[in-house]
């Protein structure tokens, strides 16, 4: 989202805030002497609110998420190709919920390639567009992993489709499987396309809970 398109939206929220506030700009007396033309207004900013509420509340596809909730260790697989071994390294997380349990924050520290690891990551639920939204971003890059998805519930899968940049071949896209083992375990698998088009598993993270 560009700095144009937040401020646009940050305008009609606060637009229609108002509107909600102040009941479209009526007063009781100014109600009263409109009639039936103050009662639809009415109707029309009670219909708004709703929306709008609705639309501003963490529902049962957030609850889908409560299971991440803890703090967590991890062990990190990572493939280069198909057929290559895979890098192996450990780390650790917390995730919890933030701004009303309205999105999932995920905080990760480790190793990479021998490298210290930073890494942060926002998981939520649309409730306008019916969808996962996931965004993560670490100190391995420059860029934002951005995907969108949907939840399973007979698999107790989270799969999302989005892209990121590789700065050896540019944009790729990438296939994210989510799975919800029990209660103290849950593992994450990154799919990715080879240079012939097929898909690989480029990483996998098994988490085992501490807290």
């Amino acid at each position: 989202m560009n700095r144009w398109s937040f401020s646009r939206r940050i305008v009609v929220m606060v637009g229609v805030m108002h509107l909600c506030l102040t009941g479209v700009g009526y007063t009781s007396n100014d109600r009263d002497q409109a009639g039936s033309h103050g009662q639809s207004m009415d109707a029309a900013t009670q219909a708004m609110m709703a929306t709008w509420q609705a639309y501003a509340s963490p529902s049962d596809n957030h609850k889908v998420l409560n299971p991440l909730v803890g703090t967590w260790d991890q062990v990190v697989k990572w493939w280069m190709t198909p057929d290559s071994q895979p890098e192996t390294s450990k780390g650790t997380s917390e995730t919890k919920w933030v701004m009303g349990g309205r999105y999932l924050r995920h905080a990760a520290k480790g190793t990479s390639m021998g490298q210290p690891f930073e890494g942060m990551g926002f998981t939520g639920f649309d409730n306008g567009r019916q969808t996962y939204q996931t965004i993560w971003m670490d100190n391995m890059g420059t860029g934002m992993m951005i995907g969108e998805g949907t939840y399973d519930p007979s698999k107790k899968t989270l799969t999302d489709q989005g892209r990121f940049t590789d700065p050896m071949v540019g944009q790729r896209s990438y296939r994210g499987v989510g799975t919800f083992i029990d209660d103290d375990h849950y593992s994450y698998e990154m799919y990715v396309a080879d240079e012939n088009g097929k898909e690989f598993r480029m990483m996998e993270i098994v988490y085992t809970r501490t807290n």
